[in-house]
């Protein structure tokens, strides 16, 4: 069974070691350096109450962190506050056992709970399992950029994958805050 929670400040140091291997050794991520536990703790805090941070656990909600989901601003200027960037890792060792779907699920849900109208995730090409995981939810493919970021001694195309969440309304609603909706499942 995998449970399904907000994450809190206590779990920064199991997604701190979730997320090291794809800095590292991968190029899921054009970090170079892995953020330690005050520097994953600290990018949590900055959410500042709207944007989710949801963690899946193993066996129930109290069970260690196997991977985590976060949304976040997609670009700073005041017209894009109703779009948000979505990232997903998922330990090594649990990848493709289901705890990313679920969790991605709950990270949309909750999304669409808080009146956002875009999702927008960010691949690092080629990665035929973020794809994969990305359109099994409804993503599609909005575009690429070529050879964008080099890492590992390569250069790496981006890719753009767009989710509607909710409709465009005129004039469009704020997003409610992630710590007044919480998790949602549906």
């Amino acid at each position: 069974m995998i449970g399904i929670r907000a994450a809190r400040p206590e779990d920064a140091a199991a997604i701190a070691a979730i997320y090291a291997p794809h800095v590292l050794t991968g190029t899921a991520s054009f970090e170079i350096e892995a953020p330690d536990t005050r520097a994953m703790r600290n990018r949590m805090a900055a959410s500042d109450g709207l944007y989710p941070w949801i963690v899946a656990t193993n066996g129930d909600e109290e069970g260690g962190v196997i991977a985590y989901a976060f949304a976040s601003r997609f670009r700073d200027r005041p017209a894009y506050r109703y779009v948000v960037e979505t990232s997903i890792y998922v330990a090594g060792t649990v990848q493709r056992h289901g705890a990313g779907r679920l969790l991605y699920e709950a990270l949309i849900d909750t999304l669409r709970a808080q009146g956002f109208t875009q999702a927008i995730g960010v691949i690092t090409l080629p990665n035929e399992g973020s794809i994969s995981l990305h359109e099994a939810i409804g993503f599609r493919r909005a575009g690429v950029y070529r050879e964008v970021g080099y890492k590992n001694g390569q250069w790496i195309d981006v890719g753009f994958w767009q989710r509607e969440l909710n409709d465009a309304t005129v004039p469009p609603v704020e997003p409610k805050l992630f710590s007044d909706v919480g998790v949602v499942r549906i």
